[in-house]
C-alpha cells in the first residue's frame, strides 16, 4: 500500500515468527526505506519471557543501540505489565515509552487493549469507531433473550452441533480479502479457548472445536468439494460484505458470447453471487452453514465482530464447563524451548525432552 493510500500513516509490519528470513527481510526493507532511526518498534509481551519476543527484542535493542546510541530507547514502545515482570524491569532501567497489558487479559483477548490499540492507532485506524462498534456488541450480546443475542446464540448452535452431532470442525470463511486475518485471529481465540482435557471440576473431558480458516471466493476451488461430499462434521460460517468502499466494473466488448452475462456488471456483484452460490451449495448438501454481515468494512463493524466472537468464546466456555481463558498446553511447549535454549534450570526439561524425541531403533528378522 503506497503512502497516499495509507494517507501519510506509517506501514506496518507484524513480525510474528522467529523465521531467520523473515526477520532479516523486513529489517532490510525497513534499512533500505528511511532506516532504523525512522522506525518504532513495538514490543508486546506481558512477561517479557516469550523465547520468540524476546529474541527479536534483544537483536533489535543491539541494533539500535549500535545505530542510534544512547537515544535509542526513543525508537521501542513496549506494551506489557504495568508493575512487575521482566520487561517491565527491561523497561524501567532503559526508560521505555511503556503501555499497560491489563490484568488479566490474555493475549487472545487483548486485540481492544492497547496490545492492538496502538498499533491501530498509529496506522490511521479509528480506534474511537473500533470500542464504539465493540460497546454496541456488548450491548447486545448482554441481552437476557437468547434469539435476542448474536453471541450466546452463536456458541450455542456451534456446541450443540459439534457436542451433539458430531461438527467439531468450525470454518471461517470471509468473502474480503480484507477481513482474511480475522479469520486467523478467530482460529487462535476459538482453539486455545476451548481446546481442554479437563473441565472446571477437574474431569477428563478432551473437548474443543478445531478452527479453519477459508478465503471465499478462491477457496470454493479448493475446499468446497471436501465440505460438500467429505465427512459431515463442519460448520462452515461465511462472512459478507456489502460495500466494499471501492469497486470495479467489468468491460464490454469482448464479443464471446460464453462470457457475455459478465459484461458492465462490478466485481463486487460478482463475489457476492459467489457467496450466496456457496450457501447454496451448502444448503444442498445439507451441511450446516451461516454468514454473517459487514454492511461495509470498516472500524465500528470490525469492533462489533471482534466483541461477538470473544463473547461468543466466553459463552461457549461456559457451556463446555471449561476454563475459557487458560491456555495450560501451550506452557508444556514453552518449558519444553527453555530446556533447548539452555535456559538455567530446565535442565529436567531438556532430558524429558532428548528422551522423548530420541530416534527409536527397528528391528527387523528374516
Amino acid at each position: 500500500m503506497s503512502s497516499a493510500q495509507r494517507k501519510g500513516a506509517p506501514r506496518l509490519f507484524v513480525i510474528d515468527n522467529v523465521d531467520p528470513a523473515l526477520f532479516s527481510q523486513t529489517i532490510a526493507f525497513c534499512e533500505a526505506n528511511g532506516g532504523l532511526e525512522k522506525t518504532l518498534f513495538n514490543v508486546i509481551s506481558k512477561s517479557g519471557e516469550t523465547a520468540e519476543t524476546a529474541a527479536q527484542f534483544m537483536i533489535i535493542r543491539d541494533m539500535l543501540k549500535k545505530k542510534l546510541g544512547n537515544a535509542y530507547a526513543a525508537n521501542i514502545v513496549a506494551v506489557t505489565d504495568p508493575a512487575k515482570g521482566t520487561m517491565r524491569k527491561i523497561c524501567d532501567a532503559e526508560k521505555f515509552v511503556t503501555l499497560p497489558v491489563p490484568d488479566g487479559v490474555g493475549g487472545r483477548f487483548s486485540v481492544l487493549s492497547p496490545v492492538g490499540l496502538f498499533s491501530a492507532a498509529m496506522c490511521g485506524i479509528d480506534i474511537d469507531a473500533l470500542l464504539d462498534g465493540a460497546k454496541a456488541m456488548d450491548v447486545r450480546c448482554s441481552r437476557e433473550n437468547l434469539l435476542e443475542n448474536p453471541a450466546a446464540m452463536l456458541a450455542f448452535l456451534l456446541v450443540e452441533l459439534g457436542q451433539k452431532y458430531g461438527k467439531t470442525n468450525h470454518v471461517m470463511m470471509p468473502y474480503s480479502n480484507s477481513l482474511y486475518l480475522l479469520a486467523d485471529w478467530y482460529r487462535q481465540l476459538w482453539a486455545e479457548s476451548l481446546g481442554k482435557e479437563q473441565d472446571t471440576a477437574g474431569r477428563e473431558v478432551f473437548t474443543g472445536f478445531t478452527p479453519i480458516k477459508a478465503l471465499g471466493a478462491t477457496d470454493q476451488h479448493s475446499q468446497i468439494q471436501l465440505y460438500r461430499e467429505g465427512p459431515n462434521d463442519k460448520v462452515i460460517g461465511l462472512v459478507a460484505v456489502d460495500d466494499f468502499g471501492t469497486d470495479v466494473t467489468i468491460p464490454t466488448g469482448l464479443g464471446v458470447d460464453a462470457l457475455q452475462y459478465l459484461e458492465g456488471k462490478k466485481m463486487s456483484t460478482l463475489l457476492n453471487a459467489e457467496r450466496r452460490a456457496t450457501e447454496f451449495a451448502l444448503l444442498e448438501s445439507l451441511r450446516p452453514n451461516y454468514t454473517i454481515n459487514f454492511p461495509k468494512i470498516d472500524a465500528y463493524h470490525v469492533g462489533e465482530f471482534i466483541m461477538l466472537w470473544q463473547i461468543a468464546t466466553a459463552y461457549a466456555g461456559m457451556m463446555l464447563n471449561i476454563d475459557a481463558y487458560n491456555q495450560p498446553a501451550v506452557e508444556t511447549g514453552k518449558q519444553a524451548t527453555f530446556g533447548l535454549m539452555g535456559r538455567a534450570g530446565y535442565e529436567e526439561h531438556l532430558k524429558t525432552v532428548e528422551s522423548a524425541l530420541a530416534p527409536s531403533r527397528w528391528v527387523v528378522k528374516g
